[in-house]
């Protein structure tokens, strides 16, 4: 099949207005894309300022922890729903588990030491408390150890 040749290159002006409704729709996308709904809970994680902790080695589970309530794997638990899901977790897997906590600035120290305490009732042996990792001042001097 032979296709005809009679395309001609255009040498016209090109007309700005479908351009500009492009532009414009893509500004409005971007502009209602930032307001958008995000599923889940906002933590506010506290900085760590210069302490550095190791990091978890071997499986991990988390739980994030508000002042008023606990989700662990994405749900919303009671705490004896999370003292039971963490045993399940440690049976799961054969290594020792590590439990990463992400706990609002605004949750109290007595809850955190509760749910250490129900993670050793669990087994499990790691315990980490996540925070925000320190911010880099490019303008403040490089401090070195001793």
């Amino acid at each position: 099949m032979k296709f005809p040749r009679n395309a001609r290159i255009f040498r016209g002006q090109l007309d700005a207005a479908p351009f500009a409704s492009v532009f414009f729709l893509l500004v409005i996308f971007v502009l209602l894309g930032s307001m958008l709904y995000a599923p889940g809970i906002r933590v506010d994680l506290p900085s760590s300022g210069n302490l550095l902790l190791p990091g978890a080695e071997g499986p991990t589970v988390s739980v994030a922890v508000t002042t008023n309530a606990i989700y662990f794997d994405n749900q919303l638990v009671s705490e004896n729903d999370f003292s039971n899901q963490l045993n399940a977790a440690t049976r799961k897997f054969s290594e020792p588990l590590t439990l990463i906590v992400q706990a609002d600035k605004e949750v109290s120290e007595e809850k955190i030491v509760h749910l250490k305490v129900l993670a050793d009732q669990a087994g499990v042996p790691g315990f980490v408390l996540a925070t925000l990792p320190r911010v880099f001042d490019s303008s403040a001097p490089a401090k070195t150890k001793p």
